[in-house]
C-alpha cells in the first residue's frame, strides 16, 4: 500500500512510518520539523526512516494549504495515518495560536485532500485529554466529553467532530484513537519520562506535580503502534445499529469511530518514578510541586471496545517499558 503517515519525524509517527515499511508498505512521511523540541532529534529518526528505499519524505507545514494540496495532488493513498499536530498541554496554554494553526487548521487540510483526491481509511490521533473534567474512571468511548480543560484538548475533540462531518457528508472510513500517555524509545523531551531521566542523570531535582499524587494509564510505543495498525487494516464501517433516539458517542450511522489506546492500568506516579530509578541504578531527588493548569490527576482507558475490535490489548508493564527506554537514552546520548 501507498501510505501517508504524518508527523513521521515525530515520536509515534516514526515507530509507526518504521512499521509499516518494515512490513513492505510504500510510506510519504510529512513533517514540518518544527523547533518545538530538539530538532536533531526529529532529524535523527528520518535519517533512520530514509534508509529504507520505501520512503519518501516532505518538509512541509499542515497548515499550507497549497503545500498540503500538493501533496495529494502527486499521489492516492490507500491510507492516512495523521498523527503530526502541535503536542503538549501545558504549552497550548502559552501558544493557542500554534494549535488551531497545526491541529485545526492542518487537519482540515488533511480532510480535504482525502475527499479531493480519495483514501481507503484515515486514522487520526486524538487523546485522552478530551475526557477533560470527567472522573469516571475507567474512560470509555461513550462518555462525555464535552468539557476539555486545555486548548489541546478541545482542538482533538474538534478533530473528531470534523472527521464525523467528512465522513457523514463525503463517506470518507475515519478512526480516532485516543492515546493514553505513551512513553517509550525516541520519546519526546518534554514528555515526563525523558525530563525525570535527564534530571536523575544529572544529580538535579525532577519536577513531580500535584505533590507526586497523580495516576496515569501509561502506554509503552510499540502497543500503541500495534493499535494503529491493526485499526488501519479495518477501515471503519457504518454501525448498523446506531440510533438517533439514543446515540452512542463512538461510532456512527456514518463509516466513522473512536478508540481508546491505554494499557487499561492506574499507575501513581511515584511507582513511575521507582521503576525508573529501579532501571537507573539512581535514586530521584523529588521537587514536589502544586498541580498545573490543564492537568488532570488520573486518567485510565476502558480498552475493551479496542480489543473487541481487532484482537489486541495493550500490555506492556511500565517496569519493562521504562527499562527499555533507559536502555535506549544510554545507548543513544551515550551516558
Amino acid at each position: 500500500m501507498r501510505i501517508l503517515v504524518t508527523g513521521a519525524a515525530g515520536f509515534i509517527g516514526f515507530h509507526v512510518a518504521r512499521r509499516l515499511l518494515e512490513r513492505g508498505e510504500h510510506v510519504i512521511g510529512l513533517d514540518n520539523l518544527n523547533p518545538y523540541y530538539d530538532v536533531s532529534l526529529k532529524q535523527a529518526r528520518r535519517a533512520l526512516l530514509e534508509e529504507h528505499r520505501n520512503f519518501g519524505f516532505a518538509h512541509l507545514d499542515l497548515a499550507d494549504a497549497k503545500a498540503m494540496d500538493d501533496i495529494f495532488r502527486g499521489a492516492r493513498f490507500d491510507a492516512i495515518v495523521h498523527l503530526a499536530a502541535q503536542a503538549g498541554v501545558r504549552y497550548s496554554i502559552e501558544n493557542p495560536r500554534a494549535y488551531v494553526d497545526s491541529n485545526i487548521v492542518g487537519f482540515l487540510h488533511i480532510l480535504e485532500g482525502a475527499r479531493q483526491r480519495g483514501t481507503g481509511h484515515l486514522v487520526f490521533a486524538s487523546t485522552s485529554s478530551v475526557y477533560g473534567l470527567n472522573t469516571h474512571l475507567p474512560f470509555g468511548e461513550d462518555q462525555n466529553t464535552d468539557h476539555p480543560i486545555s486548548i489541546y484538548a478541545a482542538t482533538k475533540k474538534a478533530n473528531e467532530a470534523m472527521a464525523h462531518s467528512y465522513a457523514h457528508l463525503f463517506g470518507i472510513p475515519c478512526t480516532g484513537l485516543r492515546f493514553f500517555t505513551v512513553y517509550g524509545p525516541w520519546g519526546r523531551p518534554d514528555m515526563a519520562l525523558f525530563k525525570f531521566t535527564q534530571g536523575v542523570l544529572a544529580g538535579e531535582p525532577i519536577p513531580v506535580f500535584n505533590q507526586g499524587r497523580m495516576i496515569r494509564d501509561f502506554t509503552y510505543v510499540d502497543d500503541i503502534v500495534e493499535g494503529i495498525v491493526r485499526v488501519m487494516d479495518r477501515p471503519a464501517q457504518p454501525d448498523s445499529n446506531w440510533s438517533g433516539a439514543s446515540p452512542r458517542a463512538s461510532t456512527s450511522p456514518a463509516p466513522w469511530q473512536v478508540f481508546n489506546i491505554g494499557n487499561h492500568a492506574r499507575v501513581e506516579l511515584m511507582r513511575y518514578i521507582e521503576a525508573l530509578e529501579s532501571a537507573l541504578g539512581m535514586k530521584a531527588r523529588l521537587q514536589l510541586l502544586p498541580m498545573q493548569a490543564g492537568d488532570v490527576q488520573a486518567t485510565e482507558a476502558d480498552t475493551s471496545a479496542l480489543e473487541q475490535y481487532t484482537g489486541f490489548r495493550p500490555a506492556t508493564p511500565v517496569e519493562e517499558g521504562i527499562r527499555r527506554f533507559v536502555a535506549w537514552y544510554r545507548e543513544y546520548y551515550g551516558r
